[in-house]
C-alpha cells in the first residue's frame, strides 16, 4: 500500500502508568500486541515488555529522529506508541497529530500524572494551575505564583522539588506547602508534605510531580495578571516605558492568542514581557542595540518568567530582516528615525497593529505626520505624581507622551 492510501487506524498510542500494563484495559493490550513496531522510552518499553510481540524500539536522540521514524510507517506498518498516561497532555501523542491526521489514529490515553496528583491531594483540576517544567527552567512558575493559588508542577528529575523550594524561598515564598509525588500509581509511590524555607527531602525519585500550596510572605514578589506591572520589578537605567504608560501601551497592542509582537528599541523588555505575559501562547521579540540593555532585557524576562522571550541585538531597521512577520509592533518613544516607523510599516501584518511613542518633539512630529498621511488613533497621555513640596505636597509632572495607534488594512 502507498503512502498516498495509508490504511485507516494504522496507528495506535496508549499511554500507560507507573502500574504497568496492570493498568490496560482489553483494547489497550489488543493494541500492543498486535503491533509490528512498539515505540517508547526505555521506561515504557520495559513496563509493556509482557505484552509486546513485534520489535521493539525506543526514542532515539534526539527524538525528532523517532518522530520522523513512526511518520515514515505511514501507511506500511502496524505502529503503537507507548505514551505516559494521557499521550495528549504535556506528551508526545499532540507532537504526532502535528504530522499525522488524527483520523489515522487510535488513543488509549490512561490517568495523567497530574490527574492522579489531584486525586490523591482533593485538589479540583479546574481551579487548579498545572504547569510541566520537565526539560524547561523554572522560571517559567513566576507568573503563578499568587498567595492561595494551589499548582501541580511536573519536574524534570530528582533535583527539581529542592530547586522549586529554593525559588520559591528566594522570591518571598517561603512558607509555601510543597507536596512532593513520587511514582505515582507504581509499587514506589511515596507523597511527602514539607515547607518550603525548610525543605530537606533527600533521594526523591525522578518522576515527581510537586504540590505547591503558595504562601505569601510580606514583600513576595508577585507579577499582577493586569498589564502595568510596577517599574521596579524591571531592572533598567531609566530607559523604561513607565507603568501607566506601559498599560495604556499593552491595551492599544490588544494581544491576542498565538500572536508575536516586535519590541523595537526595546530598553528594559518591560513592553515585550508584558505582551507576553498576557498569554502562554503570545511570543516577543526585543530588539535593543546596546549590548548591556540587551542583556538586562535577559534578565528581566528571566525574573518575570518569560525566558523565551527572543532578544535580537541591532539597530533597525537593519536588525528586522530576517525575522518572522509580526502581528504587533511596539517602537519607544525615544528615536525620529522616519526609516525605522517605514519598516515596521512594511513589515506588519495586514490587520496587524503599531503602536509608537513619543517623548521628544521630532518623534511627535514624525507620529503628526503619519497620524495626517494613515490615520489611526493619536492621543497624548500625560501623568502627574504627587510629591513633597516643603511641608506640603504637590504635583510632579512626568514627560507627556504621544501615542499613535495604527491597524494596517487588508489589501
Amino acid at each position: 500500500m502507498s503512502q498516498n492510501q495509508p490504511s485507516l487506524k494504522w496507528l495506535s498510542i496508549v499511554g500507560l502508568g507507573e502500574d504497568g500494563v496492570s493498568g490496560f484495559g482489553d483494547a489497550a493490550k489488543q493494541k500492543v500486541r498486535a503491533a509490528e513496531i512498539v515505540f517508547g522510552g526505555k521506561r515504557h518499553l520495559a513496563l509493556a515488555a509482557e505484552l509486546i510481540t513485534g520489535k521493539a524500539r525506543a526514542w532515539p536522540s534526539p527524538f525528532e529522529h523517532g518522530i520522523e521514524a513512526v511518520v515514515g510507517l505511514r501507511g506500511q506498518k502496524n505502529v503503537c506508541v507507548l505514551a505516559s498516561g494521557d499521550p495528549f497532555l504535556h506528551g508526545v501523542g499532540a507532537t504526532l497529530a502535528r504530522h499525522i491526521d488524527p483520523a489515522e489514529m487510535e488513543v488509549l490515553p490512561s490517568p495523567s500524572a497530574f490527574s492522579l496528583a489531584a486525586a490523591r491531594l482533593g485538589w479540583p483540576l479546574h481551579s487548579t494551575t498545572t504547569i510541566s517544567l520537565h526539560g524547561k527552567v523554572l522560571d517559567l512558575i513566576r507568573p503563578q505564583l499568587h498567595h492561595g493559588q494551589r499548582i501541580l508542577a511536573l519536574t524534570s528529575d530528582a533535583d527539581g522539588p529542592a530547586a522549586l523550594a529554593l525559588l520559591l524561598s528566594d522570591l518571598g515564598f517561603g512558607k509555601s506547602r510543597l507536596t512532593v509525588m513520587e511514582a505515582l500509581g507504581g509499587s514506589g509511590e511515596k507523597i511527602t508534605t514539607q515547607q518550603a524555607s525548610a525543605f530537606s527531602l533527600a533521594g526523591i525519585n525522578p518522576l515527581n510531580l510537586v504540590g505547591i500550596e503558595v504562601a505569601a510572605d510580606i514583600g513576595a514578589r508577585i507579577l499582577q495578571l493586569t498589564p502595568g506591572l510596577a517599574d521596579d520589578l524591571f531592572e533598567h537605567d531609566g530607559q523604561i516605558t513607565k507603568r501607566e504608560i506601559r498599560a495604556a501601551t499593552l491595551s492599544a497592542l490588544a494581544p491576542r492568542r498565538g500572536e508575536l509582537l516586535w519590541d523595537i528599541g526595546a530598553g528594559s523588555g518591560s513592553v515585550a514581557i508584558e505582551w507576553m505575559l498576557a498569554d502562554p501562547s503570545l511570543r516577543a521579540v526585543a530588539i535593543e542595540t546596546d549590548p548591556e540593555r540587551s542583556a538586562r532585557i535577559g534578565r528581566n524576562a528571566k525574573a518575570c518568567g518569560v525566558p523565551d522571550l527572543e532578544i535580537v541585538r541591532g539597530a533597525a531597521p537593519a536588525a528586522l530582516a530576517g525575522l518572522a512577520p509580526p502581528d504587533a509592533i511596539f517602537i519607544g518613544g525615544g528615536g525620529s528615525d522616519d526609516g525605522v516607523l517605514s519598516a515596521a510599516i512594511d513589515a506588519l501584518k495586514p490587520g496587524g497593529r503599531l503602536v509608537a511613542n513619543a517623548v521628544t518633539l521630532e518623534m511627535e512630529a514624525l507620529l503628526l505626520a503619519k497620524y495626517r498621511e494613515l490615520g489611526g488613533d493619536l492621543i497624548r497621555i500625560a501623568v502627574s505624581r504627587a510629591n513633597p513640596v516643603g511641608s506640603m505636597s504637590g504635583w510632579r509632572p512626568a514627560m507627556p507622551v504621544t501615542q499613535w495607534s495604527w491597524v494596517k488594512k487588508w489589501s
